[in-house]
């Protein structure tokens, strides 16, 4: 794997929240990212920090200096990003009815609450079995 993959999967899974269409796991966007844009990351962003939020600027900042293809999917891929990470923010609050009624017990333990939540998806509300299929956990 080259050094520039390497840190695009650091990179991909370190990234923080926002919005899009469709979320995509971490592995899928850093493979997307890395084809579209690893060369240019390479020649215009080279010596920068490549944490989410400088890379997205730098990428941004020289917008100019980009391939068709690596401007045309950059901002997708950080859009699609942040609507699984803003998904697994909001799923507390959008399965709340679901804790409360099933997982009551073991709420407060997000690992346990998480797989109580799966476990009892089929009795669950549309709006929590659609918050949980954005997060990726199922």
């Amino acid at each position: 794997m080259s050094p520039i993959r390497c840190i695009l999967l650091a990179l991909v899974l370190a990234a923080p929240a926002g919005a899009a269409a469709q979320t995509v796991n971490y592995e899928q966007a850093t493979t997307a990212l890395a084809a579209s844009c690893g060369t240019d990351i390479d020649n215009v962003c080279r010596g920068v920090n490549l944490d989410p939020t400088r890379l997205k600027e730098c990428l941004r900042k020289n917008d100019d200096n980009l391939t068709p293809k690596c401007k045309a999917d950059f901002l997708r891929i950080f859009a699609a990003i942040e609507q699984r990470v803003s998904a697994r923010d909001n799923l507390a609050k959008l399965c709340n009815w679901e804790l409360n009624r099933f997982c009551k017990d073991i709420r407060a333990d997000p690992v346990k609450g998480l797989q109580c939540l799966l476990d009892s998806a089929k009795k669950g509300t549309p709006n929590c079995n659609k918050a949980i299929d954005a997060t990726g956990y199922r």
